[in-house]
């Protein structure tokens, strides 16, 4: 495998990391929000610790889920993006190859 390839594969890797841990993040905040937000209109101490429970059940299981996806991805990132990265140079090509069979038939119709 070239260093360029090895290049790709691994910005498309720290990408899906940075944008799933940032989802990660973000629904931390959104809970947390909630939970602050509705805390002060839930008057049952029981129904308060069952919302604190399963937000916390909630962010962890996601938390635990990215993690192994993250793992998972870094064990087989060289298949996972390589397939990716050869689709989507596959359809630059014939994207590319469509342009110039269009400019050549306009070129033959303007003769």
């Amino acid at each position: 495998m070239n260093n360029n390839l090895k290049q790709r594969i691994h910005n498309m890797y720290l990408r899906d990391c940075v944008m799933a841990w940032a989802d990660v993040i973000l629904l931390w905040l959104a809970v947390g929000f909630v939970l602050i937000s509705i805390s002060s209109i839930l008057d049952d101490p029981v129904i308060q610790w069952v919302m604190i429970i399963s937000s916390a059940l909630l962010v962890l299981f996601n938390t635990t889920s990215v993690w192994a996806m993250t793992h998972h991805y870094a064990e087989d990132k060289d298949f996972i993006y390589g397939l990716d990265i050869k689709h989507l140079d596959d359809n630059r090509a014939a994207k590319n190859d469509a342009k110039v069979n269009h400019r050549a038939a306009s070129d033959a119709r303007v003769n």
